[in-house]
């Protein structure tokens, strides 16, 4: 069976913690992240060569993809963030489909990582945790044990004008 297309997106239903549930991944080597699953369509695996990369667009948008019979935007979130790109000798893209209101974009990020639950009062002002440029697309920072997570503000990733200055 050749399915150029794999869904990795898993819940773990014997989860019980209280909260609200996020997909958490690696945006690069240094960065951890979460995203809040009302967001958040699917996770998926794609060939590089799924992407159609267009002529003329700001250095983050990698290019369009077939998303479930729709064609979407693609995009590199660390570059976007301003943060280490992604490496490109990759065979296979890790995407995270999100979608605000009507707008739907692709998400490439390093590695995805699951499902989290975390409580709304964990999180914590990004102001003096991250670089300033990092600020507008957070809604803040999670701190845990073992690491940092950011937590990322889909609304403000989507209606970026990074996307739209052109």
């Amino acid at each position: 069976m050749n399915n150029n297309h794999k869904s990795i997106l898993t819940i773990n239903n014997h989860q019980n913690k209280v909260g609200d549930t996020y997909l958490k991944f690696q945006l690069n080597q240094q960065s951890a992240a979460i995203l809040s699953m009302s967001f958040t369509q699917e996770a998926v695996v794609l060939p590089v060569d799924a992407i159609t990369p267009m002529p003329n667009m700001p250095a983050c948008i990698l290019g369009l993809m077939n998303w479930r019979s729709r064609i979407i935007w693609t995009i590199d979130l660390p570059r976007m963030l301003n943060l280490e790109s992604l490496d490109n000798r990759w065979r296979q893209y890790n995407i995270i489909v999100i979608k605000v209101e009507s707008l739907i974009l692709g998400l490439v990020v390093q590695e995805i990582k699951g499902i989290a639950k975390f409580m709304p009062d964990e999180i914590r002002s990004p102001i003096g945790q991250v670089a300033s440029s990092l600020v507008p697309y957070l809604q803040g920072c999670i701190a845990q044990p073992e690491e940092v997570f950011l937590v990322l503000d889909a609304k403000a990733i989507i209606k970026s004008s990074v996307l739209y200055s052109n």
